[in-house]
């Protein structure tokens, strides 16, 4: 009987060290795919259109009527380790002047540096450059262990 005991906690011990291995994920925020956009138009839909069609973002421009953003960040939790930014993604919608759609941006983080992975400009560049980077550089700062209380 005792060796069965034995066999039975050294079998649980290493279920759960195995289990342990492997990444646990997490994503935080939310950013709209490339379906969800195809269905705004860069011209024609308005403020309006767009929280009907993909909702509400977290983040806003700071000016009235500028831009929107969406905000992804995917997570990798390794046992004892630190979890790891594996993704990030924001997406930027700028409005224009009566809140058409002037501009859709899909941005990305590779190696430290704002990447664009995606655009539809009405306009000759990108606005809000300026905002974007430093929502991106402070958004790495967040450390998901601290506001887990761990």
């Amino acid at each position: 009987m005792a060796f069965r005991a034995v066999w039975m906690a050294l079998s649980l011990g290493l279920v759960m060290a195995l289990g342990a291995c492997s990444p646990i994920q997490r994503f935080h925020g939310y950013a709209p795919d490339d379906t969800q956009l195809a269905a705004i138009e860069v011209g024609r839909s308005t403020r309006e259109n767009v929280a009907e069609k993909i909702g509400r973002p977290g983040l806003t421009g700071v000016m009235e009527g500028s831009a929107w953003y969406y905000v992804q960040s995917d997570w990798e939790h390794h046992g004892w380790r630190a979890p790891v930014e594996v993704r990030r993604e924001v997406v930027m919608i700028s409005f224009d002047s009566s809140d058409r759609v002037s501009n859709i941006e899909r941005f990305g983080l590779e190696q430290g540096e704002v990447v664009a992975l995606s655009r539809r400009v009405t306009s000759p560049g990108p606005s809000g450059g300026t905002l974007l980077r430093q929502l991106l550089s402070n958004f790495g700062q967040f450390n998901p262990a601290q506001a887990l209380g761990g």
